[in-house]
């Protein structure tokens, strides 16, 4: 099994900056057979895949709505996946998920096995 925690999320103005952070633990956790992904669902729509981590090399993909402007990164002996988002709209508000699977990155929700609780992200003035 694998466990799944974000934090950082908050309110913030146009424009600001936000680093979101997925803690994973389990005895089966690591990031050569794991990938690692956000994902975001803001209220009235689907879950939309936002970045991915591939196991092992550490490919990393980005929807084309959040390119140049979110990075993600590991931190391999802290077993954590941060997501930087900078420039932020309006349009990124949402609830944020981390989610993990055994296997290469997807782009689809349905293709991970595990997922967080959630952190809220508020992009207003």
């Amino acid at each position: 099994q694998v466990q799944l925690v974000e934090s950082g999320g908050g309110l913030v103005q146009p424009g600001g900056s936000l680093r979101l952070s997925c803690a994973a633990s389990g005895r089966a956790f690591n990031f050569k057979t794991y990938t690692v992904a956000w994902f975001r669902q803001a209220p009235g729509k689907e879950r939309q895949y936002v970045s991915s981590l591939a196991r092992d090399d550490g490919n990393k993909i980005y929807a084309a709505s959040v390119k140049g402007r979110f990075t993600i990164n590991r931190d391999a002996a802290e077993n954590t996946v941060f997501l930087q988002m900078n420039s932020l709209k309006p349009d990124d508000t949402a609830v944020y998920y981390c989610a993990a699977r055994l296997g290469g990155s997807l782009d689809t929700a349905g293709g991970y096995n595990y997922w967080g609780q959630g952190t809220q992200v508020t992009v207003s003035s």
